[in-house]
């Protein structure tokens, strides 16, 4: 007897219900991350040796997500009625991003100005030896002038991006070959179909891949235990936990207020809605490898493909509220370090000047440092040599950072999904709830080939569609490991 589409999924959700504890990849990744823990502590030489293990992982996230990006990027300006609404929401979604990157430099601001943990260090800037990397940062963003973040987006040739990994110029030439695939009409259909096959293609590729995050979160996590050691948290303790307790209250306060108020969705459910993603950085110390993921659960909440294609790969170069906080706390902590004295209007002008360097740095290896010291060169006062203080905890930092990261763009594409009336609010409140959905109907605007696929469930088939589409492409279902 032949099973209907209602049916499989309803058997399909069955197998969801049913599949053990042990075989969820969060619970997996966070074993991973307690092994690396222990064996990092206990034995060090060991564990260091355990970093091609974690680096091999995040490398080959790195290799999938320009082309994710560039793919989807298109396929949410072909779903798109018009280009006009394109438009409309990219102009919506940078101003929601510089709007939530001030406040969170205002966060770390006043919190340092409260908590005043530089006081007392008294460093001479001429003792403060830079070298390795350090150096390197400081020489990068020393050279670095506030506008080349504009002149930089546009890329020499077009496979250059790609290779290099630079988001920035990978979301330019996305956003150029969208609009003029949408603005040749019929012509530009096959096309449009064609990106929607081969981003199945790339995120069937990423299904492997992320069958080993356990052992990337192992090796990662091992690595920098066993390398910096638990030690290396007692040094700069008082700071690390400022800034941890900092984005905590922006992230609770601030954007589970603006999700609350404007978008009526509880913070602390959405925690666990992505609760593997969460785990999945605590581990590799990256928000990168859960981009597809997030993407994926989003449009699962009730977010159209449109929207989510839009601004969450947008929103990993320029929303990032945890780079922000650490940005401001680093520079606040490095005047009082080195006895130099901000006045409020000073520290403001700062604010002002982070707000350009701190977008000319988004995903470039070590940016967060480079954007510091462009920030600390740009105004002279406070000496860029001060880097040196915060250098050797910035890898106990990376993980708050990239999970601040993370949830300032998943509030945001909810946000911008609320203004453009592109969020089904019901769907969202019953998938947050712990309620397992079918896939969220097409709309008739998304009726045109998409850049989302279905990725494979744990079976290796493809969750059935609610509806045929044109083009011979299919609607976008969540995988089995995301409805659970």
């Amino acid at each position: 007897m032949t099973q209907t589409p209602g049916n499989e999924r309803a058997a399909q959700a069955a197998r969801i219900a049913a599949k053990p504890w042990y075989r969820q990849l969060y619970v997996q990744v966070l074993v991973a991350i307690v092994i690396g823990i222990v064996l990092g502590w206990r034995w060090p030489d060991l564990a260091t040796s355990m970093e091609p293990i974690g680096t091999t992982f995040i490398t080959a996230m790195k290799m999938l997500i320009g082309p994710i990006v560039f793919l989807t990027i298109i396929g949410g300006i072909s779903g798109v009625a018009n280009l006009k609404q394109v438009g409309l929401t990219g102009i919506k979604a940078l101003t929601y991003f510089q709007v939530g990157t001030i406040l969170a430099m205002v966060t770390g601001l006043v919190a340092m100005n409260l908590f005043r943990l530089g006081d007392g260090v008294h460093a001479d800037p001429a003792t403060l030896h830079t070298s390795g990397d350090a150096g390197d940062y400081i020489a990068k963003g020393e050279s670095q002038k506030w506008w080349e973040f504009l002149t930089h987006i546009v890329p020499n040739s077009f496979f250059g991006p790609f290779v290099e990994g630079d988001i920035l110029q990978v979301i330019f030439l996305a956003v150029v070959f969208g609009i003029a695939l949408k603005m040749v009409g019929k012509a530009g259909e096959p096309i449009i179909a064609s990106v929607g096959r081969l981003t199945e293609v790339v995120f069937k590729v990423l299904s492997f891949v992320m069958k080993a995050a356990p052992f990337g979160a192992f090796g990662a996590m091992a690595y920098a235990i066993g390398k910096f050691g638990l030690s290396t948290l007692t040094s700069l303790g008082s700071l690390i936990l400022l800034f941890y307790v900092t984005s905590a209250l922006f992230v609770v306060i601030v954007l589970g207020g603006v999700l609350a108020t404007y978008v009526k969705l509880n913070i602390f459910q959405l925690f666990r809605y992505f609760k593997e993603e969460y785990l999945l950085i605590l581990g590799t110390s990256t928000a990168e490898p859960v981009l597809p993921g997030l993407m994926r659960k989003l449009q699962h909440m009730g977010v159209e493909r449109s929207t989510v294609g839009l601004v969450v790969p947008t929103g990993y170069s320029f929303n990032l509220d945890g780079a922000a906080i650490y940005l401001s706390l680093a520079t606040l902590y490095i005047a009082q370090a080195t006895d130099t004295p901000l006045s409020i209007t000073q520290q403001l002008g700062l604010l002002a000047v982070m707000l350009l360097t701190s977008k000319g740095a988004a995903g470039v290896a070590g940016g967060g440092f480079i954007a510091l010291t462009a920030t600390l060169s740009t105004v002279g006062t406070v000496p860029a040599a001060g880097i040196m203080l915060v250098f050797g905890i910035d890898k106990f930092m990376s993980e708050c950072r990239a999970m601040v990261n993370f949830s300032g763009n998943a509030v945001a594409t909810l946000f911008i999904a609320k203004w453009e009336n592109n969020l089904d609010l019901a769907r969202a409140r019953a998938v947050l709830s712990g309620k397992t959905l079918d896939p969220p109907p097409v709309t008739e605007a998304e009726d045109v080939p998409q850049a989302v696929p279905p990725p494979a469930t744990e079976a290796g088939h493809e969750a059935p569609a609610t509806r045929h589409r044109s083009a011979g492409s299919a609607a976008a279902p969540v995988p089995a490991e995301v409805q659970s």
